[in-house]
């Protein structure tokens, strides 16, 4: 490996642990959409290929979406409190779990649900739709909405406070 790549690859590293650092030490509030906004509607598709308004899912109703991806142990962290709080606040609280066309598909997603259930609705966002119109910047990212589809919440990383977020979404 000549000087130059061996840079590179140092300078890669190093983002890398930078970026680890820093997604897992941001708190809510400082990703994504900011607060108050309403996310554009999209279409995702359910793990069957039909195409989902996630806006139809999401209207009237306090919801926590995850971005989501098999391969993230920051989303296998967040899943205990997700499933804490779904249970808590029953039917009262959509859950919606938007799984990131990266480095996955419906067929190895159904797979790992199958051993790993979630708790909520898994949708897939082949396209990147729903990626861009949250402004997800990574797996892990939570938004929580309010009744009216208003941002009441977001946050990345393990250490999130699920419990306040979905809280918040239920406007208490």
């Amino acid at each position: 490996m000549d000087g130059s790549a061996m840079r590179r690859t140092w300078l890669v590293l190093a983002a890398g642990l930078l970026m680890s650092g820093t997604t897992s030490s941001l708190h809510a509030q400082d990703v994504g959409l900011p607060i108050g906004a309403v996310p554009d509607p999209v279409q995702l598709e359910d793990l069957d290929g039909n195409a989902v308004d996630l806006a139809a899912i999401t209207a009237g109703k306090p919801t926590l979406i995850e971005f989501w991806a098999t391969w993230c142990p920051l989303c296998a962290a967040l899943e205990p409190r997700i499933t804490a709080a779904k249970r808590e606040h029953g039917d009262a609280l959509e859950v919606v779990i938007v799984a990131v066309g990266v480095n996955q598909t419906p067929r190895s997603i159904r797979r790992h649900i199958t051993r790993h259930a979630q708790p909520g609705r898994v949708l897939f966002d082949a396209r990147g739709r729903a990626t861009r119109a949250f402004m997800a910047p990574t797996t892990s990212y939570i938004v929580a909405l309010d009744a009216q589809g208003r941002v009441v919440y977001t946050g990345v990383g393990e250490h999130q406070d699920i419990a306040g977020a979905a809280r918040k979404a239920l406007g208490r």
